[in-house]
């Protein structure tokens, strides 16, 4: 009679597990060498743009010279994200989670950018629009600046009023310039979306 190797199957299950193991390796191999390059490539960056800076101040006054300020803030401010996220991906900086009504952080934002007319309010500024409220667990002062940075660039490139729209945990910045051409409304909406909602009563 036929007798079934009753090892085979282990063996199969070993070698499927051990292939596992080595694609995960690797993964975690690739990971580490991209923050490295993204941590490495912020701390290059950020000697030559403190020159640009103080070069740029130096200009004389003028639209071409605010719109080279303007550009080498946005550099420095970039660089200073990469440097935040390769320190949070290495653990040396951990988010400081708070709870909190996203429409409370999204009115904070209007506030700090000269806003203030209010929920639904009307206005020639900044203004927030609450769909739909949710509490939600963020690291409020970096949410605060991400969408600080939004308001700012629709201001600055864009035309007032600024909405910024607060449906779930989904917050979506729109200005009401006429953008570029060829490129739907919808698609010029920055959005953002709040980690961690948590299911309170609002």
């Amino acid at each position: 009679p036929l007798t079934r190797d009753r090892s085979r199957p282990q063996d199969e299950v070993a070698a499927v597990a051990s292939a596992l193991d080595s694609m995960a390796s690797s993964l975690q191999s690739k990971l580490l060498a991209e923050q490295r390059f993204t941590a490495d490539v912020a701390h290059e960056l950020r000697t030559p743009l403190t020159g640009l800076h103080a070069a740029a101040e130096l200009l004389p006054p003028g639209r071409p010279t605010e719109l080279v300020r303007d550009r080498v803030a946005a550099l420095r401010t970039l660089t200073e994200d990469l440097l935040e996220i390769s320190r949070l991906d290495t653990g040396r900086e951990r988010l400081d989670l708070d709870a909190e009504h996203l429409s409370t952080v999204a009115e904070r934002v209007v506030r700090a950018a000269g806003g203030g007319a209010g929920s639904g309010g009307a206005g020639d500024g900044t203004r927030v629009e609450v769909v739909r409220d949710v509490y939600v667990e963020t690291d409020r002062r970096r949410l605060e600046r991400v969408l600080g940075n939004l308001v700012a660039n629709a201001l600055r490139h864009g035309r007032a009023p600024v909405v910024l729209t607060v449906d779930g945990p989904v917050v979506s910045v729109r200005d009401h310039g006429d953008g570029y051409p060829g490129v739907p409304a919808r698609a010029r909406a920055a959005a953002v979306s709040a980690p961690r909602r948590r299911d309170r009563a609002r």
